[in-house]
C-alpha cells in the first residue's frame, strides 16, 4: 500500500512540475490574482488522477489483494478468539452448574 501511495504521489509531483512549467512559460493560463498557486495544484490534481488510474492499475490491484488478505486474516483471528471465549464460557457454566448441584449425603451412622 505504501508503494502505491508513493507512486501516486510521484505522479502528482511530476504533473505539478510540468503544470508549473507550463504556467510559468505562458503556455497554460495563469490563475486570477493570488490564486495562481492553487490553480497550479488543482490543475496538477486533475491531470494526475486519470494518469494514476491508468498507469497504476496493476499496483492498485496488488495493494487491494494485500488489504483483502489482511482483513480476512483479522476476521479469522476474531472468529478464533470468539470460539475460544465461547468454549471457556461453556466450561465455566458447566463447572458452576456442577458445583450448584447438591451432593448426596452419606447415611447417618456410617462413616466414610
Amino acid at each position: 500500500m505504501l508503494r502505491y501511495t508513493l507512486m501516486r504521489l510521484g505522479i502528482f509531483v511530476a504533473c505539478l512540475v510540468v503544470v508549473w512549467g507550463l504556467v510559468y512559460s505562458g503556455l497554460a493560463p495563469r490563475g486570477l490574482g493570488d490564486s495562481n498557486g492553487m490553480w497550479v495544484v488543482l490543475l496538477a490534481l486533475v491531470i494526475s488522477a486519470p494518469i494514476s488510474f491508468v498507469v497504476l492499475r496493476k499496483e492498485r490491484d496488488r495493494a487491494s489483494v494485500g488489504i483483502v488478505n489482511r482483513v480476512d486474516r483479522m476476521k479469522a483471528d476474531l472468529e478464533a478468539d470468539r470460539t475460544q471465549e465461547d468454549a471457556a464460557d461453556d466450561a465455566a457454566r458447566a463447572r458452576a452448574a456442577k458445583a450448584a448441584q447438591p451432593r448426596p449425603s452419606s447415611p447417618q451412622g456410617q462413616t466414610s
